[in-house]
């Protein structure tokens, strides 16, 4: 902490740092670190006297670190709350035309944050899905992808079939970490998106690698991230 105590350093989320676990679960780990850093400022400020000026600096580092809490915990809710779409509402629909529709509603936000949006799409690829929520999911992916890559650089969608599945990568190149990383509105906002894919019965990867090819484990000059999406074809459908 700023003067009141020891501040807890973010660092950027590494694939092997979520490996093996939940959404929830990460969720919860997050929530931990602004709450003992609220703890140890409010037991700093309560120690002894002191200065006016300090006492006015915990109080605006524990309303930061409370709104920080707060972001979390409406992550934990959404995630938590949500439920699997009953058999009766996935109905047949065509994943690219979906993708195709999401992609231009948000290319006035690629346009403002200075990103490029690329969608590599040359076949239909039905899906059985509830419309709407797969329709929210491609947002809150995209729109989370394209603030957390690089003004002026590509956010590219390739859509495609792999044996009996659909198979939708996002990539882009990283800008600077935001604040907060790596519990940022966008990266919580990827870890959302990952929950309900999952819920969809959708597989689902993330990873981080350097211009070097190698796997990303210290901010590199550039940085590459990619999320993959596998979603099962509609049986009656799918390609030869």
């Amino acid at each position: 902490m700023r003067g009141a105590g020891p501040q807890l350093a973010p660092q950027r989320a590494s694939a092997a740092m979520l490996k093996g676990r939940s959404p929830l679960v990460h969720l919860l780990h997050a929530l931990n670190q602004p709450l003992t850093g609220l703890q140890c400022s409010l037991e700093l400020a309560v120690a002894g006297p002191r200065p006016n000026e300090q006492y006015v600096r915990t109080l605006r580092e524990a309303l930061e670190l409370t709104g920080r809490m707060r972001i979390l915990v409406e992550a934990i809710r959404e995630v938590a709350d949500a439920e699997p779409p009953d058999a009766e509402e996935r109905e047949p629909l065509l994943l690219d035309d979906l993708l195709r529709s999401t992609v231009t509603d948000l290319l006035p936000v690629a346009e403002t944050r200075g990103v490029h949006l690329l969608l590599v799409s040359r076949t239909p690829l039905p899906v059985r899905a509830d419309r709407r929520s797969l329709a929210a999911l491609l947002f809150r992916l995209l729109d989370s992808a394209l603030s957390l890559a690089r003004p002026g650089s590509d956010l590219r969608i390739v859509v495609a079939p792999d044996r009996e599945q659909a198979a939708l990568v996002v990539s882009w190149t990283a800008g600077p970490p935001p604040e907060h990383s790596p519990f940022s509105r966008p990266e919580l906002g990827l870890l959302i998106a990952r929950a309900g894919w999952e819920r969809e019965g959708a597989e689902w990867t993330h990873t981080r690698t350097g211009t070097n090819g190698a796997h990303f484990e210290a901010q590199s000059e550039k940085t590459c991230e990619a999320c993959t999406v596998r979603l099962p074809l509609a049986p009656a459908l799918a390609p030869l």
